[in-house]
């Protein structure tokens, strides 16, 4: 049993602040100034309800009923010449409102026109699977699967994707550690090699941003750049902008012989 700790919003409490921007909103236009998408939102509404439609970086975004996915796709790939599915994944808003919110990135190669159609699940919520109707859709589904546990009723293999089948929990939501929990900083260590060699190699540095400068392997440092797995010196390095031996017909230059012009000649 993995002891339990409250997870919400848990990839904002580590130290990397800056990556926790909020972009402001891209603002929305109407549909009514692009005489193309009023017109398919208009033929989308005839068949099926509507719950949003507007204009958003010159692509058509709308909301529809989670029900209708496969018929809005199908009628959107047949009828409206949406033949081309780019993306297909998720977004975790369980904190917020216990809801994924679902999205399809289509593409008309013929009008020369982008849509983005969106609906909210809840947290269980099954969907049908559009494999049958965009083939692209098939690793796309399989990774909302592994990313998020979004179940897919209708698909062919079900089966996660780039995690091992053993994997505990779902990478891409907001709830799951950045540097993974326990048994992943333990994983191949254990599936390779067995428990008994955690003390010999060591957990798994799953700190991407971690940079050890006396690491000479994996870390360069400007100006003090050393050869691969030299012994590491903290004093700086004079490079020189080309190696002995190197093109013939290009003069060496060094940079102790460089100048730095103080404005454009």
């Amino acid at each position: 049993m993995r002891k339990y700790f409250d997870k919400k919003n848990v990839q904002a409490k580590p130290y990397y602040t800056d990556r926790f921007h909020k972009v402001p909103h891209i603002p929305k236009e109407d549909i009514a100034t692009d005489e193309v998408f009023a017109k398919d939102v208009k033929d989308l509404e005839s068949s099926f309800f509507i719950k949003e439609a507007y204009i958003q970086k010159g692509q058509l975004v709308i909301y529809i009923n989670p029900k209708d996915n496969v018929e809005v796709l199908k009628f959107l790939r047949d009828k409206l010449s949406y033949n081309f599915l780019s993306e297909h994944s998720a977004i975790d808003w369980l904190a917020k409102s216990g809801e994924f919110e679902i999205f399809y990135q289509l593409l008309s190669t013929s009008k020369h026109k982008r849509m983005r159609v969106k609906f909210f699940i809840k947290e269980k919520e099954e969907i049908k699977t559009v494999s049958n109707i965009y083939k692209s859709a098939d690793w796309a589904e399989r990774e909302m699967y592994d990313m998020f546990g979004i179940c897919i009723v209708g698909h062919h293999y079900m089966k996660r994707i780039l995690m091992p089948d053993d994997w505990y929990d779902h990478p891409l939501r907001k709830t799951y550690p950045l540097h993974g929990d326990e048994a992943a900083q333990w994983y191949e260590v254990d599936k390779i090699f067995g428990k008994e060699y955690r003390d010999v190699i060591g957990p798994e540095e799953r700190d991407s941003a971690k940079i050890v400068q006396e690491d000479t392997y994996n870390f360069s440092r400007i100006k003090h750049e050393v050869p691969f797995g030299a012994p590491y010196s903290d004093e700086q390095t004079q490079t020189d902008y080309q190696e002995e031996g190197g093109i013939v017909i290009v003069k060496k230059l060094k940079k102790s012989e460089s100048k730095i012009l103080k404005e454009r000649r």
